[in-house]
């Protein structure tokens, strides 16, 4: 067990105390660094496909479309902007994943080409809030038909 000078008050009776701030990962200039992927790794039979990715060979062509999505909000600051811009740009790129994902299903497609993707960062005075919001065009195909 852990000698009586190290030992916390939470240890002593009888639960080890662990803090956030010991899990922190840190940057090499030592400040904690903030920024996580939010992107889920790509799946074995992806439905969207990204600029240069091509969907299968003999997907068909249906129509083009056009969803947004936005990141989650953070706070105002400039001391982490570029940390807090990339939280932010992979946050985007989840939910326009999800949000592809869906219209996918609603339109009865199988498969999602982004061929276009414009993002802007928007602030609310208000609350000093940042995130960011994306406008993405893509091409919905469907799997060719049996024959």
């Amino acid at each position: 067990m852990l000698d009586e000078a190290t030992e916390s008050k939470s240890a002593r009776r009888g639960g080890l105390q662990t803090s956030a701030k010991s899990f922190r990962r840190t940057a090499p200039n030592g400040r904690t660094n903030p920024r996580a992927s939010l992107v889920t790794p790509p799946s074995a039979h992806p439905l969207v496909f990204w600029h240069r990715d091509l969907p299968p060979l003999g997907a068909e062509p249906v129509s083009e479309y056009t969803v947004e999505a936005t990141s989650a909000r953070v706070p105002h600051t400039l001391e982490y902007q570029d940390e807090l811009w990339h939280v932010s740009y992979d946050d985007l790129m989840a939910q326009a994943g999800k949000r592809l994902e869906q219209e996918i299903a609603r339109l009865g497609g199988d498969y999602a080409h982004v061929l276009d993707e414009h993002v802007e960062s928007k602030y609310s005075g208000a609350s000093s809030e940042s995130w960011l919001a994306g406008r993405f065009r893509y091409m919905l195909y469907r799997k060719p038909a049996p024959k």
